[in-house]
């Protein structure tokens, strides 16, 4: 053999083993170990992203949890059966529970450490009480298919959501199957009992494995931070408490500016987790406008502003829970009860906050330098551009609701008005009594003294 050929079969093999290293033996690996849900679905899709992008040859997924909804973990099971040509881990590190067992299901292997439990899949509400047999049904038949798809006892998938099922070897009639480490082993539904992520390795003889851990980055935790519900109602107080102050004092634009901020950081986390849609923040902010038209156009409270009240309510709620339009079956049972709770406990409490703190608000020093206070007095040299000194006493027209502050004619020529009394409705004859600061003071010509 010449030193050519030599050359030309050690590139060869290096080129081998240097495919073997970087295929082969690539592992991307993510940790879910709390409930099921909006925050656990994002971190396994970019995780599952960003596996695919290295071009990962396996995919491991060690889970730790008691459940959570059903649509996100409907969602995680599927990414995991279309996760092909990478083969899938499901490293169950203590509980695989509920939501958890589906999940794992949809990998191509599952181990599990010593002590871990998998099963118990009924679908059960906030209370732990178990929801009607739809929900039962549906999730029978999630688990029964997810098995299949990977070549698992089907029967053994239904006994952990129907107690009817009748197993005697793993449990008692009338009774949830939850197996544990050694029960899944022993009749093939785990792979092997594991103390590590090398022993798993080991068992898939995956030798010196380039492991790459899921990283989570800022976005993912300011995002799980603000889908909070603590911290949605806050948001939800700082959105109505916003409107209100700014609807008290008109013109302000720091409430306005609160209220826009919690909106915003309320929906886009909301949005981009999939929850939020267009529909239900097009509603709150018609809710938004409809109470505006009631208080500053249309006299009275009526239907605008029960509306409004109402829309902006709905928008608030339905955004924190998965539904498809006023289809509210993929969400978590009872989710959508807490998020009225949330909403209307919030709302409440901004209602209260404001009679209780709101002049003092105002009134603040901290508030206050936020706002113009100095005023242009006529006594340090300053006038108005249109002086309305020869108005006092004229007669004129309400053109919009005064409430207090609108429009008036005089001599057919438009004002800013303050009404005296608070309330003059658009059309009714008015008198001007005082000039301040620009502003001028009406009162109902019909409440003037002869």
């Amino acid at each position: 053999m010449n030193k050519f050929t030599k050359y030309i079969l050690g590139i060869i093999v290096i080129c081998l083993l240097t495919t073997m290293n970087s295929n082969a033996q690539s592992v991307y690996s993510v940790q879910i170990k709390d409930d099921i849900g909006p925050n656990a679905w994002r971190t396994l899709k970019n995780a599952l992203k960003e596996a695919k992008a290295n071009e990962s040859t396996y995919f491991l997924l060690e889970l730790n949890t008691y459940g959570g909804a059903l649509n996100f973990a409907d969602s995680m099971r599927t990414a995991l059966l279309n996760a092909a040509p990478m083969k899938t881990i499901a490293y169950v590190n203590n509980n695989a529970a509920s939501a958890g067992a589906l999940i794992s299901l949809a990998a191509d292997y599952i181990y599990m450490q010593d002590g871990s439990s998998f099963g118990a899949a009924s679908v059960v509400n906030q209370s732990g009480e178990l929801l009607p047999e739809k929900y039962q049904s549906y999730m029978r038949g999630l688990m029964r298919a997810t098995a299949e798809a990977k070549g698992r006892d089907p029967k053994v998938a239904e006994a952990f959501v129907d107690p009817s099922i009748s197993i005697p070897t793993l449990k008692e009639d009338g009774k949830l199957l939850t197996l544990t480490t050694q029960e899944a082993v022993k009749i093939g539904l785990a792979k092997k009992e594991v103390k590590s992520q090398s022993d798993i390795f080991s068992d898939l003889q995956i030798s010196s494995p380039d492991v790459k851990a899921h990283q989570t980055t800022l976005v993912d935790m300011i995002i799980g931070f603000l889908i909070n519900p603590l911290v949605s109602g806050i948001l939800i107080i700082g959105i109505i408490g916003g409107i209100y102050f700014e609807m008290q004092s008109p013109g302000i634009g720091f409430a306005l500016v609160v209220a826009l901020v919690c909106a915003t950081l309320f929906f886009a986390p909301l949005y981009l987790q999939g929850l939020a849609d267009h529909w239900e923040i097009a509603i709150f902010v018609l809710g938004v406008i409809l109470i505006a038209l009631e208080i500053f156009v249309i006299p009275g409270f009526g239907v605008a502003g029960i509306s409004g009240i109402i829309l902006i309510l709905c928008g608030l709620a339905f955004s924190m829970v998965a539904n498809d339009y006023f289809d509210f079956k993929l969400a978590q049972p009872g989710l959508l009860m807490n998020s009225f709770i949330i909403v209307i406990g919030a709302m409440v409490g901004a209602i209260i906050l404001a009679v209780i703190f709101g002049k003092n608000i105002l009134q603040s020093s901290g508030f206050k330098k936020l706002v113009l206070e100095d005023e242009q007095r006529a006594d340090v040299g300053y006038t108005s551009s249109v002086q309305k000194i020869n108005l006092i006493n004229k007669e004129g027209i309400a053109k919009t609701v005064l409430r207090p502050g609108g429009k008036i004619e005089i001599d057919n020529v438009w004002y800013d008005a303050v009404a005296l009394d608070g309330f003059i409705d658009a059309g009714e004859q008015i008198y001007v009594e005082k000039h301040e600061n620009y502003n001028l003071f009406v009162r109902k010509l019909s409440e003037r003294k002869a």
